[in-house]
């Protein structure tokens, strides 16, 4: 090792082999220094701190219980953790934390080696290594409720909720007491957003362990999500008496009470999370900038830049401390500064994702070939005649929120929000059989039949209803779905949902572009962190919305942001009269209107029309040049 470059670090694997070595050769100091080092280069897995504990326990057992208790806390199938701290928790007298660890102990001995081993080997980041040990399992024995829950941990971290979903399901078929694999499609239902299901799974949990913190956090999570704040708020106030310290509980709190309008107890709860001084700051900081409101203080700004630069801040604080930093200088017109915090925020964001923008390009093509005149024609009169679904497409920040906060102020629609169920129904279709053989989507449309659209037009109506019922209780006649995405599955809605109104929301594109490129989405958008993939996927939309107009001539309206906010009431008449609807002043007076609101623009969409951001992005235009190059000749769309 003495041979290596100084400015190559030493692999994970070989700095861990050193310190194990010196460790056996009894050299634990210098151990312990191996194992710091590698600490600083690489992400912090089980066996790191496995390793730091044995180095510990002799002299330091206190140390060493900490070390083992991280180690266990990264990688849960570590079997020798938990052998060393069920005696050195007998040791200082802690009997109850001793029998749960034997507890660990004795539910690890019941699994094959085989899979112990992958188990093991995925939570230290080896994720190839455990896949190949369970299908090899698999292969031979068959299956097994471990091996396929592993599986489905693989298949979430890879984005795959579907696949993650089926296999969990299949694992609560072979072993239906299995808590810890029901927990699990709890939380992938609600990545997916199927709350309700969620809800299902959470009950029979509770049934199980009623008092469970864990559990009733997960309860509130999905009320929250159909929009049962009357259930969420009460539980979330439970959970606080009982855990007060809980930075994430009181971020849960406060994007609630964000949700229902009640921005003031929000930014108090947000406030309380970022004094909690431990991880998760970014994100309350983060939570607050996303009010698009609120002001950040001096102390506030010293406080994130302080712990933006520190080495102890995870990644995932970093880059939300970023994008807050971001929005507290460009309130204060520091435009250089925020331009910095913004541009590498974004860089942070990027390199934890996987994104791959031909992949989305391709299937835009495929579908302008597939989805024709012709190929609608002759499916005329297919789907659910239902009138009751308004799509609200475009992309994020277009002005969407504004357009559904309209609508949603009509007496006959229920707003919603951004619904996942077109998405997941296209994500269904390409992993079925069929689409193996007919090129995934859009091929796989080829084989749907009449009674099929029929079917999964129902089955959105049915899926979306705990969505559609509004604070009175009753079932509006109509209501919008604002998943934006959905631009790219109109073949889709057109054969479920013939008789739905599709509004295509657009904003100036360089102003659209720069507002999603300082936004922090919660989840998916995975384009929106690079100037160049943000143009291209513009560029995508733009493309695709003409390929729909043509072929559908007549189903989607255009609205343009920029007109709506100069010229609010004929371009809100334009909108009710597609929509089939009529006339309502308060429509008009939309900010008026009090309901659940669950996307970034909930704060602005709250007061009158707002002018002033239409040419904000030009107090950056001097670093926007990759946007403006890749929208090219869209950039004047």
């Amino acid at each position: 090792m003495g041979g290596m470059p100084p400015d190559l670090p030493e692999s994970r694997d070989s700095l861990f082999r050193l310190a194990t070595s010196q460790r056996r050769a009894q050299r634990p100091l210098e151990a312990i220094e191996t194992l710091k080092r590698l600490e600083s280069l690489y992400p912090p897995f089980g066996s790191l701190f496995e390793e730091l504990g044995f180095c510990l326990a002799p002299e330091k057992p206190v140390n060493a219980i900490a070390a083992f208790e991280r180690a266990v806390s990264l990688n849960s199938c570590l079997l020798e953790s938990w052998r060393a701290l069920k005696e050195l928790y007998r040791a200082s007298g802690r009997a109850i934390d001793a029998s749960n660890a034997a507890a660990q102990i004795g539910q690890l001995a019941t699994l094959p080696g085989e899979i112990q081993l992958a188990c093991s080997k995925f939570f230290d980041g080896d994720a190839k290594v455990a896949e190949d040990l369970v299908r090899n399992y698999i292969g031979v024995h068959g299956e097994h409720p471990e091996a396929l829950r592993l599986l489905a941990k693989m298949a979430s971290d890879a984005g795959a909720e579907f696949d993650s979903e089926l296999l969990l399901t299949k694992a609560l078929a072979l072993a239906p007491a299995h808590e810890a694999a029901r927990q699990e499609l709890a939380l992938v239902l609600l990545k997916r957003q199927k709350h309700e299901q969620a809800r299902t799974q959470i009950m029979q949990l509770l049934q199980a362990s009623p008092g469970n913190r864990v559990y009733r956090a997960l309860l509130a999570a999905a009320s929250a999500g159909v929009g049962d704040y009357k259930k969420a708020l009460p539980l979330y106030g439970e959970l606080l008496k009982e855990t007060p310290q809980d930075p994430d509980l009181y971020l849960a709190v406060g994007n609630a009470l964000k949700t229902t309008g009640k921005t003031a107890e929000a930014i108090d709860s947000y406030r309380y999370a970022t004094r909690t001084g431990g991880s998760g700051i970014g994100e309350a900081f983060w939570a607050l900038a996303n009010l698009k409101t609120y002001r950040f203080t001096d102390p506030d700004i010293t406080l994130m830049r302080e712990r933006e630069t520190s080495a102890t801040t995870t990644t995932v604080d970093r880059y939300h401390l970023c994008f807050a930093l971001g929005k507290a200088l460009e309130d204060r017109d520091r435009f250089a500064e925020s331009y910095e915090y913004y541009e590498r925020g974004n860089a942070l964001k990027r390199a934890s994702l996987r994104y791959h923008p031909d992949t989305l390009e391709h299937m835009a093509q495929r579908q302008t070939s597939f989805a024709t005149s012709e190929f609608f024609a002759a499916r005329k009169g297919w789907g659910h005649e239902s009138p009751a679904p308004i799509f609200i497409v475009g992309l994020p920040r277009s002005g969407s929120t504004l357009v559904e906060q309209i609508l949603a102020s009509h007496s006959q629609v229920q707003g919603t929000l951004e619904l996942a169920d077109i998405p997941r129904l296209v994500q269904e279709l390409h992993a079925s059989e069929p689409a193996q053989r007919l090129g995934g989507y859009p091929g796989v449309l080829g084989a749907l039949s009449a009674a099929m659209c029929k079917g999964f037009g129902e089955k959105y109506l049915w899926e979306t209803k705990p969505y559609r019922t509004g604070t009175d209780g009753a079932l509006r006649p109509r209501f919008t779905d604002k998943m934006p995405n959905n631009f790219q599955y109109l073949d889709l809605v057109q054969l479920i949902l013939p008789n739905a109104k599709i509004l295509d929301v657009r904003r100036e594109p360089m102003a659209c572009g720069f507002s999603i490129f300082k936004q922090l989405f919660a989840n998916g958008q995975r384009f929106a962190y690079s100037q160049e993939d943000i143009g291209r996927y513009y560029r995508m939309y733009v493309g695709l919305m003409a390929h729909w107009e043509r072929v559908l001539p007549g189903k989607v309206l255009r609205v343009q942001y920029e007109d709506l906010v100069k010229d609010l009431e004929p371009n809100v008449r334009r909108i009710l009269d597609f929509c089939g609807l009529p006339f309502e002043p308060a429509c008009v007076e939309f900010h008026r209107t009090r309901r659940d609101i669950h996307t970034p623009s909930s704060e602005q969409v709250q007061q009158p029309i707002y002018k002033d951001g239409i040419d904000q992005w030009r107090h950056f235009e001097r670093w926007l040049a990759p946007l403006k190059r890749t929208l090219g000749a869209d950039g004047n769309t």
